[in-house]
C-alpha cells in the first residue's frame, strides 16, 4: 500500500480556531462525539512525483457523521 507515504494526521478538530484538537489518526484513537465538528483530511506524498490532499469538515451527530462540505468534488488527473 501507500502507508508510507502518509505522513501526517487523518485530521483535526475544528471550534473557534480552525485547527483545534483532537488530533485524529492511527497513532492515538480518539472517541468522536455528537457535536463534535472534524477534519477529514487524508494526503500522499510521494518523493519526486509529488501529493495531493483532499478535505471535508465532518458534523458528528446522534446518527452519525454529517459532511458539511457542500462542493460537488471532481477531478481529472492527467499523468
Amino acid at each position: 500500500g501507500f502507508g508510507d507515504y502518509f505522513g501526517h494526521s487523518l485530521g483535526h478538530g475544528v471550534g473557534l480556531a480552525t485547527h483545534e484538537g483532537p488530533r485524529l489518526g492511527p497513532e492515538k484513537p480518539v472517541e468522536l462525539k455528537q457535536g463534535m465538528v472534524v477534519t477529514d483530511e487524508p494526503g500522499i506524498y510521494i518523493p519526486g512525483l509529488g501529493g495531493v490532499r483532499l478535505e471535508e469538515m465532518v458534523l458528528i451527530e446522534e446518527d452519525g457523521p454529517r459532511v458539511l462540505t457542500k462542493d460537488d468534488h471532481f477531478y481529472d488527473f492527467d499523468g
